[in-house]
């Protein structure tokens, strides 16, 4: 979509909203949140008014939400988000763009990255890729003991299976069907 697809010119006018600092937030929406269309949406916070004005300077910074996993199923179809799920995204942003800023990035929802850390991803503003959705658990077991151990729990479960496969023939035949 328009956060990463490089297609018709959407890589170059994403580069150039961002180093003309003008994109202030991005906000991944869930899909099936719209009736006209099941595809995930997103939404973008453009700004030109970035040096404060009432608010913290935010030049040289984007705030990135990922809200793909939020809200719930109100039908079989249909995504809505809950009032908690709307305050949480709006919260985010206003304390984002206070001068107190109270805001802190929650790894797996939201991050506030500078223009550097847009450049180096290639302009992409997927906010999951800054985000860091959650990251799967660290597997300390080594490699070589794990696949000793999984290939053994395997050779013993395919050796039951020979011997439920067997216990089902004979059980077959005794009713009158050989297989």
């Amino acid at each position: 979509g328009s956060l990463s697809s490089n297609q018709s010119g959407e890589g170059e006018i994403r580069q150039r909203l961002v180093d003309e600092d003008l994109v202030d937030c991005i906000v991944s929406l869930p899909k099936q949140l719209f009736y006209n269309t099941g595809i995930p949406a997103c939404l973008w916070f453009i700004s030109r008014k970035r040096l404060g004005n009432g608010d913290r300077k935010r030049t040289g910074e984007l705030l990135f939400i990922d809200a793909s996993e939020m809200g719930f199923m109100a039908d079989s179809t249909h995504k809505e988000f809950t009032e908690e799920d709307i305050q949480k995204i709006a919260g985010t942003y206003h304390e984002w763009r206070q001068k107190e800023n109270k805001y802190e990035d929650i790894k797996g929802f939201c991050k506030s990255a500078t223009l550097a850390d847009v450049q180096k991803h290639g302009y992409v503003l997927t906010p999951g890729r800054y985000a860091d959705i959650a990251d799967a658990e660290k597997d300390s077991e080594p490699f070589e003991e794990k696949m000793k151990r999984l290939t053994t729990t395997l050779k013993e479960q395919m050796a039951e299976e020979e011997n439920m496969n067997k216990e089902i023939k004979s059980q077959l035949k005794k009713v009158g069907f050989e297989i």
